[in-house]
């Protein structure tokens, strides 16, 4: 009986990889978004993913049919910060120009230092040790920062640093992002199309300013938050299509976001 549990798990568990890495005529495709369901991670301040029970049976007529409803956030899951988010008079969701959901990707992996401080603020030094072993940062690439906190989804007290709820509790986030000087330093020196993470903010945890985002979304660089599976992808030669729901004046949106490694020859 054991190793039909066995076989049953490590079944499961190939089925879940095989959602995460597909074979496609354009290359490897991995699934770089979490899926929405009530587990999900919002901010505390919202209520979360919801999802309304509606049809699901045979219809009179024979056939099934399935039809159901969903409330949530615009900043919850896996998602996209329009740059309006934060900048009076940014670019809104539906505005986000394709070059910068479609782009390079380019793959810092910072996972050592944020495993010794969920704090840790990615610094403009780290970003030119990155350069020196990959080369310089490419116009029009997406700048993807692999904390390893995507390991700790959805466990909301070790992915966010606290599971409370309500205003108060944005006081005790915890957990690693993109330095204010960083983002400074790209703004006035590189030229992405945008920004992304396995965390929950671009911003640190303990950042109340939000000084990141603010720096960035003033240059019309979008963010893409809550990331799966960074640790997956190479430094250099992957493609990520981040494509957000169209919301007209939203100042974001949930995102299906996928790497695409090419076919090797």
């Amino acid at each position: 009986m054991r190793w039909i549990l066995g076989l049953g798990l490590w079944l499961a568990a190939a089925g879940a990889l095989a959602q995460e890495r597909v074979a496609t005529a354009l290359g490897t495709a991995i699934d770089l978004t979490h899926a929405f369901d009530e587990r999900a991670i919002f901010w505390p301040t919202e209520e979360g993913f919801v999802l309304e029970r509606g049809s699901a049976g045979r219809t009179p007529a024979g056939y099934f049919y399935a039809a159901h409803r969903m409330r949530l956030a615009e900043h919850g899951g896996t998602h996209m910060d329009a740059p309006i988010h934060f900048h009076e008079g940014g670019t809104t969701a539906e505005r986000v120009s394709l070059a910068r959901l479609i782009a390079p990707a380019v793959v810092v992996d910072v996972r050592a230092a944020c495993a010794e401080d969920a704090d840790h603020a990615i610094g403009r030094a780290e970003l030119e040790r990155f350069e020196a072993a990959h080369g310089r940062i490419p116009d029009g690439a997406a700048l993807l920062l692999s904390t390893g906190f995507g390991a700790r989804w959805p466990e909301r007290a070790r992915y966010l640093g606290s599971d409370e709820r309500g205003a108060a509790a944005v006081a005790k986030l915890r957990f690693p992002g993109l330095a204010p000087e960083a983002a400074r330093w790209l703004v006035a020196e590189r030229r992405i199309a945008a920004v992304g993470l396995d965390t929950a903010s671009i911003d640190p945890g303990r950042s109340l300013l939000f000084e990141t985002h603010r720096i960035l979304f003033a240059a019309e660089i979008p963010a893409f938050e809550n990331l799966a599976n960074l640790d997956q992808l190479p430094p250099t030669g992957a493609i990520l299509v981040a494509l957000p729901m169209k919301i007209r004046g939203g100042s974001g949106g949930p995102l299906r976001a996928v790497a695409i490694l090419p076919a090797a020859g």
